[in-house]
Formats: C-alpha cells, structure tokens, sequence
C-alpha cells in the first residue's frame, strides 16, 4: 500500500488531467472507428449547384452606373473568410422609397424618396456548387442560410449584405439553370 502511494505522489494534478485527456481521445477515435459516430463526411447527401440572393441595403452610389453586372465575378467574404470568386446571374438595384399617406383617404403611394436621391437597395444572385447536408447547403465550410453576412468584393466596391433567399439546383445545364430562376419583382 505504500508503494502504490509513493507512484501517487509523484503524479501533479496535470499529469492526471493529461492521462484522462488522452483516454477520452481513445475512446473517442475508438468509436468513430466503429462507426457508432458520424464524421463530416458522411453528414454529405450531394453535391449540386445552389443560387442564393444577398441584399444590400443603403448603398450609395453618385456615379452612373451600378459597379456589378450579370455574368461578371465577385469575390465573396462569408463571415469575413475570404472565400472565392464567383459569378453574378442577376443585379437587381433600387432606389430608396417612402411611404405617404394619400390626403382625404386611408390609402397609402410609394414614391422615390428625394432626399436621398443616390441611396440604393441592391439584390445580387451568386450561384456556386454547394455540399449539401441534412442541415441544408455548405460553401467554404459555412451552411448558407438567409440572414448570413456576406461581403461582395470587386475591383472599385466592396459591399456588405446579407443572404436573403436560397434555392437548390438539381439541374446540370447552365441554360436550364438560368432559366429556372425567379428574376421578377413580385413581392407581395
């Protein structure tokens, strides 16, 4: 018995924290061995072209021309990870509206609002080959969802947005791909 006390004593509290450290990783990489723990890769159903819509609200532009244009390349940021580039389907640009009330009646006009003549909504349709999950699509290692912060990036711009809209494509044909996309203003 004194022995086994003699070995205690000369083991700190660190080592022990070490030695149940290194037994928890074998236990562990034991299991996913065995398959009882799923790893990333096998968390992956396919691989398929996505297109997913980033706003960009309050944008101010004094020059003639929106800076981005379909089928062009913009570099993306997702989360301020620089990613890749990828291509421009659609730039939908907007300029600021106000909401005012129609004297005499209980109905309401939209019109431009004057006072910031060059503030504009912008909405820019990426498309890009997604892993996708049973938690939906992964780029870059970041799952694309609306409400994702994403910094478009060009050579004279560099916009912040977020991702407002997400669609999946099954189709392989680029034409079929285009065709297949929403580019109408039919909010409702």
């Amino acid at each position: 018995m004194e022995k086994l006390s003699e070995i205690f004593k000369k083991f700190k509290a660190v080592d022990l924290i070490i030695i149940a450290g290194v037994l928890i990783a074998l236990v562990v990489g034991f299991f996913t061995y065995k398959n009882f723990r799923q790893t990333a890769d096998k968390q992956i159903e396919a691989t398929s072209k996505i297109s997913f819509q980033v706003f960009i609200r309050g944008v101010t532009l004094t020059g003639n021309e929106i800076p981005m244009k379909a089928d062009e390349t913009t570099f993306i940021s997702i989360r301020n990870v620089p990613y890749t580039d990828l291509k421009i389907l659609d730039v939908k640009a907007d300029r600021k509206k106000v909401v005012l009330p129609i004297l005499n009646s209980k109905k309401v006009m939209v019109v431009e609002d004057v006072s910031q003549a060059n503030m504009y909504d912008i909405t820019v349709t990426l498309t890009d080959t997604a892993k996708i999950t049973k938690d939906g699509a992964v780029v870059g290692g970041n799952k694309i969802k609306m409400g994702l912060p994403i910094t478009l990036e060009g050579e004279d711009y560099k916009f912040t947005g977020t991702v407002s809209d997400l669609k999946v494509m099954p189709l392989v044909d680029d034409d079929k791909f285009h065709s297949t996309l929403n580019t109408n203003d039919d909010v409702q």
